[in-house]
């Protein structure tokens, strides 16, 4: 008789991953939210960096930057990306690809109103990804819009604002010993999610 699978069978995703995502935030040692982002250009040169997941759900997983940065830039230009959370103390993976979109203006001020007022400071002092000649240039930024805004709240600049990826593909991964890993892969069929194994 087969043993019970690591990952368990089931109709959709977005449980088996809020139920990863809740033990990561309890056991990973900082950042269980960290994930990481390929994009690419049009020409299909990829590009890779960390970014924080701030919301997820059934329409996809949600994180905030500049839109005028390198990845905003090239999400415009080609807007399809993957992520991938590790989560190393519990021996998991999770792989997420799918079509990225602009969060709407209500949800990007929203969060905006959460995060500390130095954060807000810091998305207007930062031309993310430009070339910066010294660090003396961005602490003056900072200074600068401090008294801009001293007294009152920091509005949200314009190209600051967030982006979601709807999942087409989900796969979930979990170390087993002797490179005999366990995969369960989502995929999106219309409205409708068809799950395989895979071998390892």
């Amino acid at each position: 008789m087969d043993a019970a699978p690591l990952i368990p069978d089931a109709p959709e995703p977005y449980g088996l991953f809020d139920r990863w995502f809740t033990e990561a935030k309890a056991r990973e040692p900082d950042l269980a939210e960290a994930m990481s982002l390929a994009t690419a250009t049009p020409d299909g040169k990829p590009s890779l960096r960390l970014v924080l997941l701030k919301d997820f759900g059934e329409d996809g997983f949600v994180f905030y930057t500049n839109a005028e940065s390198r990845k905003g830039e090239e999400i415009a230009a080609n807007p399809f990306g993957a992520l991938c959370f590790h989560w190393k103390s519990l021996r998991r993976q999770v792989r997420v690809e799918g079509a990225l979109s602009q969060v709407s203006g209500a949800e990007a001020d929203a969060y905006w109103a959460s995060r500390p007022r130095a954060s807000q400071i810091a998305g207007w002092a930062s031309e993310q990804s430009r070339p910066l000649a010294a660090r003396s240039v961005l602490e003056s930024r900072v200074k600068e819009f401090e008294a801009r805004f001293q007294g009152q709240p920091v509005p949200r600049p314009a190209q600051w604002t967030g982006f979601r990826l709807t999942p087409a593909r989900i796969e979930f991964w979990h170390d087993v010993p002797n490179r005999l890993h366990e995969r369960l892969i989502f995929i999106r069929h219309g409205g409708h999610w068809h799950t395989e194994r895979l071998f390892p």
